[in-house]
């Protein structure tokens, strides 16, 4: 979605990956494949470009810093380095007077049980690296859960997060270039099924001081950070009305795919005028949206039936051009826009079950 954004803008683009049959293959110029870790043979490859961003944030911090040393990179490296684990964001969030949910870095089984009776349960324990779509995490109800969650996530450090009674979650996408400006879309509101993003809506339908507040916790975050290009902050709402920051995604993010259709600029033309230096684009929402994810499980059956998903007024289909449809795999999503939140909201999920073929 970034390169098809940055030819758009007549740039070129190369992506530099693990995996030949990426996404970015179907529409860059030129495609590297690499070990992450060959941090001489990324360094070599960032010599023949102008600038670089990133499409994800567990990208080893030694080949950030090996491309920041030859070419711009932005977000910087040490903007992933701090939110690509649990315990260093939040350290982060404190440090800066961010309200957060309450949580205990741990170390060890005798580290979360005495975290469990600082926190109470239920709880959620995290490892602090390399979670995601609900990956890396367990929620806690009781000691024996205790026990057998350490037994599978430890002994690598981990969060243990306390249970956080909340309205809703709510994800705001941003976008700071170079000169500090910041420009942030409409704040989303998320449904989350089995852990992973299932669909997203903006407007959230939350009282406007919610929604303000929202705005300029994630513009004074980016300007914390440091961040060059785009990033996406998600929020609790807790039932009183309290925003607590539960992550940071130094990057484009899910809940913001819906900006494709429904902004005047996407999140993701953003993130390239961001990376070289140009204006960065009005944010402004030109509809009520709505986007469904597509999972693997969509093509259980066969092939989806778009035919169908497509004849349901204002809405529009993208794939992501990857090979092998597995379950809890994103393949793809669909967006609808409406004259109401609420109509989008109905379009986008009969959309989704007339192509999956579900009741």
């Amino acid at each position: 979605m970034f390169a098809m954004a940055a030819k758009r803008l007549g740039y070129r683009v190369e992506a530099i990956t693990d995996a030949a049959d990426c996404p970015a293959a179907h529409h860059a110029d030129r495609v590297h494949v690499v070990e992450f870790t060959d941090e001489a043979a990324i360094a070599r490859i960032a010599s023949g470009l102008a600038a670089v961003t990133f499409e994800f944030e567990n990208v080893p911090i030694e080949a950030a810093r090996a491309l920041a040393a030859v070419v711009p990179c932005r977000p910087n490296p040490e903007v992933l380095f701090t939110t690509q684990d649990r315990a260093r964001e939040r350290a982060f969030l404190m440090h800066n007077g961010f309200p957060c949910t309450p949580h205990r870095v741990v170390r060890s089984r005798e580290e979360v049980v005495a975290a469990v009776a600082d926190l109470g349960l239920p709880a959620v324990l995290k490892t602090a690296a390399f979670g995601y779509d609900g990956k890396g995490q367990r929620r806690l109800d009781s000691i024996a859960a205790v026990n057998a969650a350490w037994d599978e996530l430890g002994p690598a450090p981990c969060v243990l997060e306390g249970w956080v009674d909340f309205e809703c979650e709510v994800s705001v996408v941003a976008a700071r270039d170079a000169t500090g400006a910041v420009a942030v879309f409409e704040p989303s509101r998320n449904v989350h099924s089995r852990h992973i993003l299932d669909l997203s809506s903006a407007p959230a339908g939350l009282p406007g001081r919610v929604l303000d507040e929202a705005r300029s916790l994630t513009a004074r975050l980016l300007e914390a950070l440091g961040v060059v290009g785009v990033a996406c902050v998600e929020f609790f709402v807790t039932r009183s009305g309290t925003m607590l920051v539960n992550e940071i995604a130094p990057r484009p993010h899910n809940s913001g795919h819906l900006t494709i259709e429904a902004c005047e600029t996407s999140q993701f033309e953003q993130q390239v005028r961001a990376l070289c230096g140009l204006p960065l684009g009005s944010v402004r929402q030109l509809a009520p949206a709505a986007m469904a994810n597509l999972l693997g499980e969509c093509w259980a059956g066969g092939e989806p039936d778009w035919q169908a998903a497509l004849a349901v007024p204002g809405v529009s289909l993208l794939l992501y051009g990857k090979s092998e449809p597995r379950p809890g795999r994103k393949m793809g999503h669909l967006t609808a826009l409406a004259p109401t939140i609420e109509e989008a909201i109905v379009n986008v999920t009969r959309a989704r079950a007339l192509a999956c073929r579900t009741p």
